[in-house]
């Protein structure tokens, strides 16, 4: 029997690529399209992986489907986002409590107009949109007691990192205040990361046994106040409620001497 030549053996396939957030989101675009293909190495290794189908028109035209697998990795993955949204949410109302606790008043979802600063007295200055999770002030009348406090949320590791490699944002955040990243805990209840991986211009709070927990301090730096533009997105915007339930309460009570 006569040998084939090497060329013509075929080769021992090769590993599938890890699948990622990019071939997720992929899968999302063409399944809420026509599915036109792209030809490009991320609809080859969907297309390896039998998460995509082509399918041949009448007309001759090939356009892609997502299989039955791609749509069970679509559902696992809107699974995963939602468990960590819902985890993110719950830290962040678990931060805002607490700081009106600390006698402080508290807001979520804030979008503030901040400077991002820069050692180059000849360049212009350049301005940013931040949206810490939390900002919080103390509950003072006098403007340069307000000691803002700007609280990032983590509970994931990946966001944790791709946050920390955004220098402007966080230099942004230093424009408002005092600076704080808050790192949850995985599935297996550890800590996200240490607190060295965050720069040290930032503190660190830690969650531990379902407490909230300072591992690290953020420096302290004297502030004259808040830029006018911060005060009027304050002014604007609705603060964390619930917080002094029990003072409402007492405001219809009769005075303690019956009178």
């Amino acid at each position: 029997m006569r040998a084939l030549p090497p060329e013509s053996i075929p080769a021992s396939p090769r590993p599938l690529p890890a699948l990622g957030k990019a071939h997720a989101r992929r899968l999302r675009e063409i399944y809420r399209s026509a599915g036109w293909p792209c030809q490009d190495p991320l609809e080859i290794e969907l297309l390896a992986a039998g998460l995509l189908d082509r399918v041949q028109a009448p007309s001759g035209h090939e356009s892609l489907r997502v299989t039955q697998a791609g749509v069970q990795l679509l559902a696992s993955t809107l699974a995963a986002n939602r468990a960590a949204f819902s985890a993110h949410e719950a830290l962040v109302e678990r931060v805002a409590l607490e700081m009106g606790r600390a006698g402080r008043i508290a807001w979520r979802g804030l979008a503030l107009r901040a400077q991002v600063p820069h050692d180059d007295a000849a360049e212009p200055l350049r301005w940013c949109m931040a949206k810490p999770d939390v900002f919080s002030i103390r509950n003072t009348s006098v403007a340069t007691y307000v000691d803002p406090i700007v609280h990032e949320v983590k509970v994931r590791r990946a966001d944790l990192l791709g946050d920390l490699r955004q220098g402007a944002k966080r230099s942004a955040y230093l424009h408002l205040g005092e600076c704080w990243y808050v790192l949850g805990c995985d599935a297996k209840g550890r800590c996200i990361a240490a607190p060295e991986e965050v720069p040290p211009e930032c503190g660190v709070l830690v969650l531990e046994h379902g407490r909230l927990v300072v591992a690290r301090t953020a420096p302290r730096r004297f502030r004259a106040g808040l830029p006018f533009g911060v005060w009027m997105a304050l002014a604007k915007a609705t603060p964390v409620t619930g917080l002094d339930e029990d003072a409402q309460a007492l405001l219809g009570s009769p005075p303690p001497d019956g009178s």
